[in-house]
């Protein structure tokens, strides 16, 4: 997840853009390690999970369940459900590491475990083993979950250059 508090600007993601990017980071994970199974954060690390288990042939799926937003605001990370084991030969993936305080809570649960997130923001970077896409740290990005279509302003009427 992420945090609003100084984004400013916008990264939609659609359907078909998630599931290209999901399959560019099972194509980075298909070398690196025999995987027993996945450990999906829910809720955003669920779709891609789904398909990097579909294309690393993986059929066990745990999630570990964590708690730190209110809508758009980071709180306090807490963990509501966690498999058990210590990750070894496990993969954690998420959709996004932002801040890495969600990272970081996960990986005292599951230390041996190779985190992989499908976009990394800088702060978050340090924390995931893998990742596809870099975005900045004030960008929010808008997953196909959490929208619908809608009109939009164009840019320069949003800077007021008009």
């Amino acid at each position: 997840m992420q945090s609003n508090d100084k984004s400013t600007k916008a990264f939609p993601v659609s359907w078909q853009e998630l599931h290209r990017d999901s399959k560019a980071l099972a194509w980075r994970l298909v070398d690196l390690g025999s995987w027993q199974g996945i450990v999906a954060i829910a809720r955003g690390g669920l779709v891609p999970a789904a398909i990097i288990a579909r294309e690393l042939e993986i059929r066990l799926i745990e999630t570990i369940c964590v708690s730190s937003y209110d809508h758009q605001t980071q709180g306090r990370v807490k963990i509501l459900s966690a498999p058990d084991t210590d990750g070894e030969s496990w993969l954690i993936i998420d959709d996004l590491v932002d801040t890495g305080a969600t990272a970081k809570a996960v990986r005292e649960r599951l230390p041996k475990a190779h985190f992989a997130a499908v976009y990394a923001k800088p702060a978050g970077r340090p924390m995931v083993d893998t990742f596809i896409t870099e975005v900045s740290q004030d960008t929010w990005i808008h997953f196909p979950w959490d929208t619908e279509p809608q009109f939009v302003r164009p840019i320069v009427d949003l800077s007021g250059r008009r």
